[in-house]
């Protein structure tokens, strides 16, 4: 493929364990699972092998969509459009790189991005193809993301994420609460909603705890600091949107609206990080340079 192709392919392929479905089909569950990429995009990824089985063998759209069953795809965009944010790099060392990202980038190839991806970037950057990252941001999210940048120390650095060891402080726009008394903490049972990428909150054992502050609270947009203590997919979104201040600029939630502008800001803001290096027991602090602005 020369560098001239209109089709950009990932650097690698992603994996996906099929889900429980009934679709009739791979490409039929596909297409539902990854609405916004159209059904001759897959059916082209098909018809030149590019969904393949766990041992490299390609797969036909026809066949049976069978849960539990691994698949191997290559991501590819036709005319991927430029994305006109540029990313920061905050800090750099042996084992760790901080980037602030800016809204609309995502953090990895997904849906119709490859090339305008913070990852595609940064190895741009650097040319280290090790760089991975240790956790994520939305798209539509800005701030702070740590990245490892050399796989020996890395799953020092992934413990952090999963023990609850580093300390993620958000900043958010919305609508100003002042019946209720602050700072409060909300604590619920985060759950997978309707359509799929929705969260959705139900009775039960909490497993999402976010602590809630004011920074401002006056007039009638506050700007709240948001201290997630669990990390559940869209957390701090699916809170504050049950609070009756969703953030500004969400448009998941408390409802969809698949007809929102693309080019508003969800107002969230990956604000500061801090840890105790896993590696050298040095307090580690790092904060974004990003702004929210109404």
């Amino acid at each position: 493929m020369s560098p001239s192709d209109p089709i950009l392919v990932a650097p690698a392929p992603s994996r996906l364990q099929l889900p429980p479905g009934d679709w009739p089909s791979l490409l039929d569950g596909l297409c539902a699972r990854f609405p916004r990429i159209d059904r001759a995009q897959w059916a082209g990824r098909f018809a030149r092998g590019r969904v393949q089985d766990a041992q490299g063998r390609a797969l036909a759209p026809d066949q049976a969509w069978q849960v539990g069953l691994e698949i191997v795809y290559f991501r590819e965009v036709a005319d991927e459009p430029a994305i006109p944010f540029a990313e920061a790099i905050v800090h750099q060392d042996a084992h760790l790189l901080v980037a602030d990202k800016p809204h609309f980038l995502p953090v990895t190839p997904a849906g119709g991005y490859v090339r305008e991806t913070l990852l595609a970037r940064l190895v741009a950057r650097t040319g280290n193809r090790d760089l991975v990252p240790l956790h994520r941001l939305d798209r539509l999210t800005a701030g702070l993301v740590l990245f490892s940048t050399r796989p020996d120390s890395r799953d020092a650095y992934q413990r952090l994420f999963r023990e609850r060891r580093i300390e993620k402080v958000y900043e958010a726009l919305a609508p100003g609460l002042p019946e209720l008394p602050f700072p409060l903490e909300r604590q619920t049972r985060l759950v997978p909603g309707e359509p799929f990428f929705r969260m959705a909150e139900e009775p039960g054992e909490p497993n999402a705890r976010t602590r809630i502050e004011v920074i401002d609270g006056t007039g009638p947009v506050w700007r709240y600091r948001l201290h997630p203590v669990t990390g559940r997919k869209h957390q701090l979104r699916v809170h504050m949107a049950a609070l009756g201040a969703p953030i500004l600029g969400d448009d998941l939630y408390p409802e969809l609206h698949a007809d929102a502008p693309a080019d508003v800001p969800l107002q969230l803001l990956a604000k500061e990080l801090a840890f105790d290096d896993p590696l050298t027991g040095e307090r580690r602090t790092f904060a974004s340079g990003v702004s929210l602005h109404l």
